[in-house]
């Protein structure tokens, strides 16, 4: 008598059916290791921060270059030429500081491809002081856009550095466009980023997450009225770059959380000749969070900027006030001087729900 199992040819095919289908399935996706798994969403991250040391007079070349490369995820900053080129499509958000040079003007602008202006960051202030100013904004991409810093034209121009440096330019990818596009391929990429001739691979988790971002900016100058008014109103904002979620509203100048978490705030306000500064981030009924304040009423046009996380619940506010009296003003023009932006950095994580008792007799 046999005590083996007796196998019918049945089921032979079937095993060798099973082994078959598991053998293409792992052909098709390639070498996987449990511990060398590829790279998911290494490919949708795009990151950059360089450096300058040495000043630049205006007049000498166009464009800001850097001579220092901090960080260059994903290979897509050309620190020669100074230009970003976008390769992932989405919202990127930028910022910049350039040191002013002694009995120079200062004037640097962001640009978006060739001439479309983003931002600008100025100093008419002459004299022997050296000083350091700053701007920020967010702004949406497509493949090949390039993004980079212009410097005015003219000697009268000049960008101050040292082995400080006075001089930095940041960017980086906050919320990817998932929709289905061509794949970019940068010629400083590293070919360990992504596969040969096949587009960056969105983590599935991505979609999920909840979005949330913004950045506008004032083309006009707001003059401050009367100090006796108890109502704080909003700054207004006529420019909008990203409005990711539609949750600010550049028309009343209120940001209204919709997915609690830590959220980011930078704004940039230019100082009008003459006239004194004090802008301050708030949040609820009034409650100040942050501010930019400067009293020189001389001639000078110059900068103040601020930056802040905070953690927002559902439904609360955020906006910036101006203050209301005759001696304060915020400056702006078409080259956009005073900016505001904000975006979710981490969302709230929800809170876990216990398994039922018709759950536990499953585990």
């Amino acid at each position: 008598m046999s005590f083996l199992p007796q196998h019918s040819p049945t089921a032979h095919w079937s095993t060798h059916c099973y082994l078959a289908c598991l053998l293409i399935m792992i052909t098709s996706l390639g070498p996987v290791s449990l511990l060398h798994a590829p790279p998911v969403t290494t490919a949708l991250r795009s990151a950059f921060s360089a450096t300058q040391t040495n000043s630049i007079v205006g007049g000498k070349q166009r464009a800001v270059t850097f001579n220092r490369l901090k960080v260059n995820i994903g290979g897509d900053f050309n620190p020669d030429t100074g230009h970003f080129r976008c390769r992932i499509p989405g919202a990127y958000y930028f910022s910049f500081s350039v040191g002013k040079f002694p009995k120079k003007m200062l004037s640097v602008i962001l640009v978006k491809n060739d001439e479309e202006v983003q931002a600008i960051a100025y100093d008419d202030y002459r004299k022997k002081g050296r000083k350091v100013q700053s701007q920020s904004v967010m702004i949406d991409l497509n493949e090949m856009d390039t993004v980079w810093l212009r410097l005015q034209q003219s000697p009268q121009y000049a960008l101050y550095s040292n082995a400080g440096p006075y001089i930095t330019f940041s960017g980086y990818l906050i919320y990817p466009d998932l929709s289905p596009t061509s794949y970019i391929n940068n010629h400083l990429s590293s070919p360990a980023l992504s596969y040969a001739n096949c587009p960056p691979q969105a983590d599935p988790r991505a979609r999920s997450q909840p979005q949330s971002a913004f950045s506008v900016a004032r083309t006009s100058t707001f003059m401050g009225q009367s100090s006796r008014q108890q109502h704080k109103p909003p700054l207004t904002f006529d420019l909008e770059y990203v409005n990711i979620g539609g949750h600010f509203n550049k028309t009343s100048g209120m940001f209204t959380c919709h997915f609690p978490g830590a959220y980011f705030f930078a704004f940039t306000v230019g100082k009008h000749p003459r006239k004194a500064i004090s802008v301050k981030l708030m949040t609820g009924k009034g409650e100040v969070q942050a501010m930019v304040f400067d009293e020189d009423t001389s001639k000078r046009r110059e900068m103040q900027s601020q930056s802040l996380l905070l953690s927002l619940h559902r439904g609360d506010t955020v906006w910036l006030y101006s203050q209301q009296d005759e001696r304060y003003a915020v400056y702006s023009n078409q080259g956009r001087y005073t900016t505001f932006s904000g975006f979710l950095v981490y969302p709230e994580a929800e809170p876990l729900t216990p398994p039922t008792e018709q759950d536990r007799t499953h585990l």
